[in-house]
């Protein structure tokens, strides 16, 4: 069984390896963001304690370890995005887990391939479908491009 299956909710089996084949930050995104789906009610509700139990264990603490080692500290593992400069690194599952994946002790827990680096905005943008919270690369200047008289010449 995937993480994130229950009766009536969420069924996906989305992997880093197909995320990643996906050259753009804004298809990466597409790709992981929830679409609107609420993911605290069906997954824990009052039963939080759970995955904060599971987040603490040294199994959890391995896999997310792997995780950052492989991404080397990029948001959605795409090389024109570092976290380094955007604060701490969350380890997101790409299928969202359930209370049930987590008393199972189910493999998709710690499997790579459903697990991939954010930053803190990437992760509230995934869970809340807000883009606007999205890294942006700087602008690239050129020389003159801010004097209104002078035509860019690149």
């Amino acid at each position: 069984m995937l993480c994130g299956s229950m009766e009536g909710t969420l069924s996906v089996n989305k992997t880093y390896s197909e995320l990643v084949s996906f050259p753009t930050f804004a298809e990466r995104f597409d790709y992981v963001k929830l679409h609107g789906a609420i993911v605290g009610d069906p997954t824990f509700g009052p039963s939080r304690y759970l995955n904060q139990f599971f987040y603490r264990s040294a199994e959890w603490k391995s896999a997310r370890n792997r995780a950052i080692i492989r991404d080397s500290g990029y948001d959605l593992a795409h090389p024109e995005y570092s976290i380094g400069k955007a604060g701490m690194i969350i380890v997101h599952h790409i299928n969202p887990l359930t209370e049930e994946d987590i008393l199972l002790n189910r493999a998709c827990l710690y499997d790579l391939e459903n697990l991939i680096c954010v930053s803190h905005n990437t992760h509230n943008a995934v869970h809340f479908g807000d883009a606007s919270l999205l890294p942006q690369l700087p602008v690239q200047r050129y020389p003159g491009d801010t004097i209104p008289w002078k035509r860019c010449t690149t």
